[in-house]
């Protein structure tokens, strides 16, 4: 299978990766960044980052994201985990979301290589009103 970028819609492009990184945040990651990337990178426009509790809790949240981009009709073309599972990579090609454990961010420190690329801010919907009773 060869990769080629997508032309879909720019628009639907970032909301779909500013949804990814809400989900990441919803599932209990912690420091979740999402950089636009257009113009910088030859593979992505938007890259999320994000710190994991536990292996456990990464490939939950993995699992999370291939299924919520594949109701999207945008399923990943790779996911693929270091074998400790400290780093987790699932690729939507226009997207791509880093998971990591703590110490292993630190060390690739991916937000200094992409410095560059404009935070993305993706503050997260209000909860939906209680009814009084």
């Amino acid at each position: 299978m060869i990769r080629t970028r997508s032309q879909g819609d720019p628009a639907a492009t970032r909301a779909f990766a500013v949804d990814l990184a809400r989900a990441c945040v919803l599932d209990k990651c912690t420091d979740v960044v999402l950089r636009d990337v257009r113009g910088l990178s030859q593979v992505c426009d938007y890259i999320v980052i994000a710190s994991g509790t536990s292996d456990r809790q990464m490939k939950s949240v993995a699992q999370a994201l291939e299924d919520l981009g594949k109701a999207r009709s945008q399923p990943p073309f790779r996911s693929d985990r270091d074998t400790g599972t400290t780093w987790i990579v699932v690729d939507f090609v226009d997207v791509v979301v880093h998971l990591f454990e703590p110490g292993q961010r630190e060390y690739y420190d991916l937000e200094t290589l992409w410095a560059e690329g404009k935070a993305v801010e993706f503050p997260m919907p209000a909860p939906p009103a209680r009814a009084r009773s």
